[in-house]
Formats: structure tokens, C-alpha cells, sequence
């Protein structure tokens, strides 16, 4: 009971011994158990309430999804559901964030899809639907729609698999594509001949047989922004930075060096090389303020050093833009929300935090080591500080939390999953938001930022498709066709 009591926020050790003092574990059991209201509006002796309108605010808010539990069973809720249940147990089945739950093997999703086998109905919600390709629908449609999936033909091996079944739903509603390759060598062990090889891959693309017969049939589009008054503007830009001289000399000269590695590799038909350079030629002008030694994964053979191009305290161009950003939203008393998906081995969340509190900005950092469960609570602790801007992660956001209190979003780099770039761009654009809400996207001209962020203006243009939309992202203005990320970016350098 203690330990139940000491996950709500507010409460730590003292305070839960003495609830549990002057309640009894009984008492508070039963009512964290049966009606979190009643808690939050525990009442002593006297008739005054125990907790302030703070901190009932805030357990409010913490506790909805809040689960405690005191002695029962471990039953997994889903597997419980599917052993003992029947069929059509439940009349309605809703999911929400529903395209959390396309992943083929993924424990949600075959959770959801056990749920909706024993509902008579289900209503799925989502604000992303897919991220660009057909096969981000497929295990959703067939959780939700078995039937209908079946019926035209996607239907399990033998084994259970569904990879054959994925397979013909991308050739029916995607986009695959054959490569052929052919290499001169021996060939049928007696003679030289030319050897041809074919691939498949599969590119940002859904048909609109499979919008006529997989979407519209079964969905309702509502855009709150149709309906006047509910939420306010909303407007998204891209920002194209050039690098300083030095700093793009640098990156050519690492460009040039790691593309004739990539391409001497993929003569020898080795890919190993690929999400290599890929990964550092899209970081490096983010975090050139640190040297760059890139070493074959295998090997561990330098291929490239470069040198720290900025100390600590010098301003890189995009953090300049950054900080302009902040500074002007400040001016006009709006707080700013910072994102970087570089916060692992190439941490620029620590660095961002010290260029912005040397301009005497009040700054927090969001980290994954702050539960999920807690994250809500965290950042109201952080507003209640008076901070100015807010740096995390985009996936540490995407999903579960209003961000009123930021109505300036600015990404620093944009990653390359379509839902997390999509949802996080949302976080402050909801009900309730009373400001202009203003996106920013900073890229850095003539590198492979800006490759990225062209076919993640192609998946946006995909993923709207399907939600009964036309594309109005600040990223449009780069849109072009391509395929996957990896495949635009080795296409662009091997190209060079």
C-alpha cells in the first residue's frame, strides 16, 4: 500500500505514512480501487480537504492512467480476454492511437487484435493513419477487418505467417519496385555471360483502388481545425540554413571521402556501409562541435576523421536560428518547444540547454529516463518553475500529451518516422489551445538533411492522402518522388 501510495505525485514518503496513519490501508485501498475522485478529495477529521488545489490538480491528471493493484492475480488483461471470453462479448471496442498497432509482431497490436475479435464493433482513432507505404495498414486492417481482408485474398500460410499476405496487399494498393541488376562474370561454370539479379523494395505510394475499397468504405474524417472557433491558426515553415564556409568545407570534404568509400562497397555488393554513412553524414552538421572518427562496423578501420569545427560556447547557424526563434517567441511571451532527435551518443540536448541558458533563457531538458507515466507531471513541475523553452526527443512526446503552454514548435532535425514527425508536430495544436500555433522545421543547405526531409515531405503527401486531406505541410515546398530514406540518400550519393 505504501509503494501504491508513493506513485502519485505530490506524495512521497512521510506523507504516505501518514495517510496511512490517519486512513487505514483498508480504507485507501478500496477507494484508490474503486473511485480515484474520492481520493483526490480525501477529507480529515474536520472537514478539510488534505490535498491543495495543486496538488489535486495534479494527481487528477497523473492518476487517470494510473492501475493499481493490491494482491490480485497476473493475468495479461488481452490473454484473459482471449482464453475465457467469447465471441462478440463486448458491443464496442475503441482504440485509440490506432496506428501504434500496425506492426505485425508487436504485442499491441496482436493485443488490439484480440480485443476486436471479441467485440461486436470497433472504432479505431488515429490522427496518422499510415506513414507512407500500404503495408503500415495491412495488419490493421486485417486485425480490424478480418472479413473483408480475407475475402479478398489475404489470408495466413500455413504456418500462421502473414508475409505472403503483406506482400499481396503492397502489389495490389502500393508501390514495390523490381530492381534488376546486372554484373559481368562466369556464368553456368563453363562460360562467361552476364549475371542479372532482382530485388523488390517497396516505395511511399497507396493506390486509389485501395483508398476506394480499404478506406473510405469505413472511415469519417473530422478535422477539428473545419470546425470555426475550436482551434486556432496553425501554420508550419522550413527554414533552409547555410552552414559557415569552414564548417560546409568540412562536410564536403567528409562527404567526398565517405562516398567513395560507400560506393567502392556497394561495387562489392556490400551494404554494410550504408546506414554508416548515412547516419553521419545527416548528424555530423548537428554535431560538428565534437571530432567525428567514423570507423567500418566490421573492421574498425578509420575511414574519415574530422576535427571539432565549434568549441562549447561558439553558435552554430541553425542553433543561431534557433535561438532567434526562442528569443522573438519570448518577446511575445509564448514558450518555445525544442526538438533534437540526437539524444544518445550524440547528445545536443545538453549543448542546446547551454547555448539557451547563456542567453539568459530558463530551459528544461526532457529525458527518457523520465517514466512515461510521468512525463505529464514533469513538465508541469518544469512550467511551474517559469521555464521559457522545453528540449526532448520527438518520440519521448509524439503520443499522450497536450502541450498548450508551447505554442512555438521547432524541430532541429525532423528524423524520418512519418507518425512521431506528424504527431509531435500536434503536440500544442489541440483543444484548448488559444494561441497561434507555429511549427518551424531548420535544415542545413546542401547536405543530406534536406534529402531527408524531401521524402518526408513525399511520405506526409502519401499519409494524407488516405485522411481525406490535401497536403498543407511547411515541408511541400520540397516534395519530390523517391523511395525509401536510405534508398534517396545512397541514390543521391553514389550519384554525386
Amino acid at each position: 500500500m505504501l509503494r501504491a501510495l508513493k506513485r502519485i505525485p505530490t506524495i512521497g514518503e512521510v506523507t504516505a505514512q501518514k495517510l496511512m496513519k490517519t486512513f487505514g490501508d483498508g480504507f485507501l485501498a478500496s477507494m484508490l480501487g474503486d473511485n480515484l475522485h474520492n481520493f483526490i478529495n480525501l477529507m480529515d477529521d474536520r472537514g478539510e480537504l488534505v490535498f491543495s488545489d495543486r496538488q489535486a490538480q495534479r494527481m487528477e491528471r497523473a492518476m487517470s492512467s494510473m492501475e493499481f493493484g493490491f494482491g490480485e492475480g497476473g493475468y495479461q488483461p488481452s490473454e484473459y480476454v482471449k482464453r475465457y471470453l467469447p465471441q462478440c462479448t463486448f458491443d464496442l471496442l475503441i482504440a485509440d492511437e490506432a496506428h501504434e498497432y500496425k506492426t505485425g509482431g508487436s504485442a499491441q497490436g496482436q493485443a488490439m487484435g484480440v480485443l476486436a475479435a471479441k467485440a461486436r464493433k470497433t472504432v479505431l482513432l488515429t490522427g496518422t493513419l499510415m506513414g507512407g507505404y500500404a503495408d503500415d495498414l495491412f495488419h490493421l486492417l486485417f486485425r480490424a477487418l478480418p472479413g473483408r481482408m480475407i475475402e479478398d485474398g489475404y489470408r495466413p500460410s500455413g504456418t500462421g505467417s502473414m508475409s505472403a499476405a503483406a506482400m499481396a496487399f503492397m502489389r495490389d494498393h502500393g508501390v514495390l519496385k523490381d530492381i534488376y541488376s546486372e554484373s559481368d562474370g562466369p556464368a553456368h561454370k563453363t562460360a562467361k555471360g552476364s549475371k542479372v539479379t532482382v530485388r523488390t523494395v517497396k516505395a511511399p505510394g497507396f493506390g486509389p483502388k485501395g483508398v476506394l475499397r480499404c478506406i473510405l468504405p469505413y472511415t469519417v474524417f473530422l478535422k477539428l481545425r473545419d470546425i470555426g472557433g475550436v482551434l486556432p491558426p496553425y501554420d508550419e515553415e522550413f527554414r533552409e540554413i547555410a552552414m559557415d564556409a569552414e564548417q560546409a568545407d568540412a562536410y564536403r570534404d567528409l562527404s567526398v571521402r565517405l562516398t567513395a568509400e560507400l560506393k567502392e562497397a556497394l561495387r562489392k555488393r556490400d551494404t554494410t556501409l550504408l546506414g554508416v554513412v548515412l547516419n553521419v553524414l545527416l548528424a555530423w552538421p548537428d554535431c560538428c562541435f565534437r571530432a567525428e572518427a567514423v570507423r567500418h562496423p566490421r573492421t574498425r578501420q578509420t575511414l574519415a576523421f574530422t576535427p571539432a569545427q565549434f568549441n562549447e560556447l561558439e553558435i552554430m547557424p541553425k542553433e543561431r536560428e534557433m535561438l532567434d526563434i526562442c528569443r522573438a517567441e519570448k518577446a511575445e511571451g509564448r514558450k518555445t518547444l525544442v526538438y533534437s532527435v540526437y539524444t544518445g551518443t550524440r547528445d545536443t540536448t545538453s549543448r542546446l540547454k547551454v547555448l539557451l541558458e547563456q542567453e539568459g533563457f530558463n530551459v528544461a531538458v526532457l529525458r527518457a529516463s523520465v517514466d512515461a507515466s510521468r512525463r505529464e507531471d514533469w513538465i508541469a513541475e518544469q512550467l511551474d518553475r517559469g521555464i521559457d523553452v522545453l528540449i526532448t526527443n520527438p518520440e519521448l512526446v509524439k503520443t499522450g500529451l497536450d502541450l498548450l503552454e508551447f505554442p512555438t514548435i521547432v524541430f532541429m532535425q525532423s528524423g524520418w518516422n512519418i507518425y512521431t514527425l506528424q504527431q509531435a508536430a500536434r503536440r500544442s495544436w489541440r483543444i484548448g489551445q488559444k494561441q497561434p500555433v507555429k511549427v518551424v522545421y531548420l535544415g542545413y543547405a546542401a547536405t543530406s538533411q534536406m534529402t531527408c526531409l524531401s521524402l518526408m515531405a513525399k511520405k506526409i503527401l502519401v499519409s494524407q492522402s488516405t485522411s481525406g486531406d490535401v497536403p498543407e505541410s511547411g515541408l511541400d515546398v520540397l516534395n519530390q518522388d523517391g523511395d525509401s530514406i536510405e534508398v534517396a540518400l545512397a541514390r543521391q550519393l553514389v550519384a554525386a
